[in-house]
């Protein structure tokens, strides 16, 4: 069996059937007799990994051995590749959202514009359902290969447009409304919601190591353009100016901030940019002879549908993922989208409820660090990688804990425990930032323990990673917009 390119399953009268682009399998994908998988790994391979992952017992020679194979094991033009990929996934949405500062000063909306604009977001998931629809119950199944090419430019042409139609209002029922923002986020949102049941099952079919550099970049989406955004000047303090003085004396001080290093057009402008190198390197990805002999050993059938041959396993890595039972398989899925629910469909909106009574640096640096976090829990678990369910749950309960302070925080809003005092403030920035670093680590170790178990894992996994995102955006949205649960702290002098 060729470890370079995808295997032919021969059919009837041996002639090979080639690979099928089909429909979406159903749990029973997993292990059909539970009693032939007993554990996701042995208990030594348990052992070894958590010493491992805690740098407890593990001699330091085998320690640098397996550091070592790590990076000798690779392609790294496939990892920058990858990376290029990966940053094409939540671009677009996280952009939009980290420029409303500037886009609420012209939006007729207001700061109820995120609102409406996490509502677009949720109607991007059209995508997902109605590529599922095709490949489910048409009888001529979409090249994902091709569908990929297609969606990456969705994507990138809707950034450009942004660029130069965000400010463009229409009347919708008699009262102005962002109306090309609107459709415009719609699409953008079609490329990052589509990428999570197309994009990374595309990624199984490259050896284990490359999924880590996926998500490497998929946590640069949201990293990158924070990072414009604080070149661009959003996000700074500002500072209390004097503008007048009553008869009684009373000083009033108004808040005053520099403009901006550059407009909302450039932004997008760069944001375009970016989604024009991920289409080069997923083009590259998809073509150069150099990425294809960095294929799995895998039988590429029905689509996403995958089955890795036993030449997969890189005996390198301290613990090898077994089969699921269907259990094991069910928990992983649930634990996968109670994380997307949250990490995803949450943590976003109350953020600001969360951080921003113990003050505007407090609020900024939690912001920052928890972006920052996403991308470098990726990076470290290309050197301490994990596959054990006893870890990710340990890990899961972890982040619950942490999840429970941040949204005790947020719904004491703005007087929560320790407001004034700067104890309060590392204590929430500290929170904040292992959160999502838990939570990205986490779901890197869900995701590597699916693609193990072949089929269509990783597009369910995908699936269910957008479900729970939609369900928390829409729980979230009405908790905050239509209850007294989450109060804003106050702002200004």
């Amino acid at each position: 069996m060729s470890r370079n390119h995808k295997t032919r399953r021969g059919g009837a009268g041996g002639s090979p059937a080639g690979p099928v682009y089909g429909v979406i399998s159903t749990l029973d994908d997993a292990a059909p007799n539970p009693a032939e998988f007993a554990r996701c790994a042995s208990a030594d391979q348990k052992k070894s990994e958590l010493s491992l992952f805690l740098n407890w017992g593990s001699p330091q020679q085998k320690h640098t051995q397996i550091m070592g194979a790590a990076l000798r094991n690779r392609s790294w033009v496939v990892d920058l590749l990858a990376i290029f990929f990966g940053i094409g996934t939540w671009l677009g949405v996280n952009g939009t959202f980290i420029q409303l500062p500037l886009l609420v000063n012209e939006a007729p909306e207001g700061w109820s514009l995120p609102s409406y604009l996490s509502l677009m977001v949720q109607i991007g998931n059209l995508g997902p359902l109605l590529y599922t629809a095709i490949q489910k119950y048409s009888p001529k199944k979409l090249n994902d290969g091709w569908t990929i090419h297609g969606v990456l430019l969705v994507g990138a042409l809707s950034c450009l447009l942004t660029a130069f139609f965000y400010n463009r209002t229409a009347p919708v029922g008699g009262t102005d409304h962002s109306l090309a923002l609107f459709v415009l986020t719609c699409f953008t949102a079609l490329n990052a919601c589509t990428s999570s049941v197309l994009f990374m099952p595309y990624m199984g079919r490259f050896k284990e190591q490359y999924m880590v550099t996926y998500f490497i970049g998929e946590g640069l989406s949201g990293l990158l353009p924070s990072v414009t955004a604080l070149v661009q000047g959003i996000g700074e303090s500002g500072e209390c100016i004097l503008v007048n003085v009553t008869e009684s004396g009373e000083e009033i001080y108004e808040l005053q901030k520099s403009p901006p290093r550059f407009d909302t057009r450039v932004f997008f402008l760069i944001l375009f940019g970016l989604m024009v190198l991920s289409y080069v390197g997923y083009t590259l990805l998809n073509a150069l002879p150099l990425a294809r002999r960095e294929y799995a050993q895998v039988t590429v059938s029905e689509g996403n549908k995958y089955v890795y041959g036993e030449a997969d396993r890189d005996a390198n890595q301290p613990a090898q993922v077994e089969k699921l039972t269907k259990g094991q398989y069910t928990y992983m899925l649930l634990l996968m989208g109670a994380i997307s629910l949250f990490s995803n469909g949450m943590f976003g909106s109350i953020q600001s409820y969360s951080s921003a009574p113990y003050g505007s640096k407090a609020y900024h640096l939690s912001a920052t660090l928890s972006v920052i976090a996403n991308p470098v829990a990726c990076f470290m678990a290309m050197f301490l990688h994990f596959t054990s369910l006893r870890l990710i749950t340990v890990l899961s309960v972890l982040a619950g804990l942490l999840t429970s302070y941040v949204f005790t925080t947020a719904a004491l809003s703005p007087l929560p425990p320790l407001h004034d005092q700067t104890v309060g403030a590392v204590l929430v920035v500290t929170a904040w930032t292992l959160l999502v670093g838990i939570v990205s680590y986490t779901k890197l170790g869900i995701t590597t323990v699916m693609r193990a178990q072949g089929g269509q894992s990783l597009v369910w996994v995908g699936a269910i990673t957008q479900l729970g995102s939609a369900i928390g955006s829409v729980s979230i949205f009405f908790a905050i917009n239509y209850s007294n649960l989450f109060q804003d702290a106050p702002s200004g002098c």
